[in-house]
């Protein structure tokens, strides 16, 4: 018997499905993804979660540099940040400035380095930017392929 450890659910707690939006603004789901998540198998949840970490990584990794990710995972850990210690790395960093971007003064001691582009964009800033442009991924990847898909 294969054993595999759960796909935790991505929600955030902050849901615009219910308001009509077909990507959501917290999670970055699909409607149809976030109304179906307990009827997915294993391998569906975990497609929506690779989707997912794969943009924001992407996202995060254009303006932000992990430098020492040893020291970013301490700083997490014992600044008792919620994360998944199974994502990649740059996710990390999102949830880290989802919870304190504005108390952060020294990214050096979270083993990190804003990319040459960002050097004087305040951090609260450059969390919104991220949420913004891993929103507008999910949306491009919506209408370009989910879309079409549901009007054939």
């Amino acid at each position: 018997m294969l054993l595999y450890k759960p796909v935790r659910t991505p929600c955030v707690g902050i849901c615009s499905t219910g308001i009509g939006d077909s990507v959501c603004r917290g999670c970055k789901r699909f409607a149809h993804e976030v109304i179906d998540w307990n009827a997915y198998t294993h391998e569906q949840r975990l497609i929506i979660a690779q989707r997912l970490e794969g943009y924001l990584s992407q996202v995060v990794q254009n303006m932000i540099e992990v430098v020492d990710e040893k020291i970013l995972l301490q700083q997490i850990k014992h600044q008792q940040i919620l994360f998944k210690e199974e994502q990649n790395p740059y996710c990390w960093v999102f949830d880290l400035l989802r919870s304190g971007a504005s108390q952060i003064s020294d990214l050096k001691a979270y083993g990190l380095r804003l990319q040459p582009k960002w050097r004087d964009t305040p951090l609260t800033e450059i969390r919104d930017n991220i949420d913004r442009d891993f929103y507008a991924l999910s949306c491009a990847y919506y209408e370009r392929y989910v879309i079409p898909h549901f009007t054939e």
